[in-house]
């Protein structure tokens, strides 16, 4: 079984519009080289984020939404951990990545990636996690 990641809001989004590093973490899971977890907290915000900031019909978050189904494995969190101080509402990606027994959590969000780990989560920028697997074997 692929390594369990966790994308946060930002890496899907930026996967979603341009061609960059977010996008080639998103090539990999549609590969199957990692296993991608979310849970619905993290597909809210994702839903929200699209329809008013970047104006998404239903029909083109349904399909995006579809495709996320498809490659990654929904998990159900409690949305009691409270670690990130200066911005709570992204405590969820850490949860999910310790609930779901994810190595790594992938954001360009400085607040989730200022403590660099968490109770043996890593959490890095899209460039360090696909610098990392270049030098390390996938199970």
């Amino acid at each position: 079984m692929p390594t369990r990641v966790v994308f946060d809001t930002n890496i899907w989004i930026s996967g979603l519009l341009w061609r960059g590093k977010p996008y080639q973490c998103l090539v990999l899971a549609y590969a199957g080289q990692v296993q991608v977890v979310y849970c619905q907290q993290m597909l809210a915000e994702l839903a929200t984020k699209l329809r008013v900031k970047f104006r998404f019909s239903e029909n083109r978050l349904q399909a995006v939404f579809y495709n996320l189904q498809r490659i990654a494995e929904r998990i159900e969190i409690a949305g009691d951990l409270h670690v990130v101080q200066d911005d709570p509402t992204d405590d969820i990606f850490i949860e999910c990545a310790m609930v779901s027994g994810a190595r790594w959590l992938v954001s360009e969000d400085w607040h989730l990636l200022a403590p660099h780990q968490y109770r043996g989560v890593s959490i890095l920028t899209a460039a360090e996690f696909l610098a990392l697997l270049e030098h390390t074997p996938l199970p």
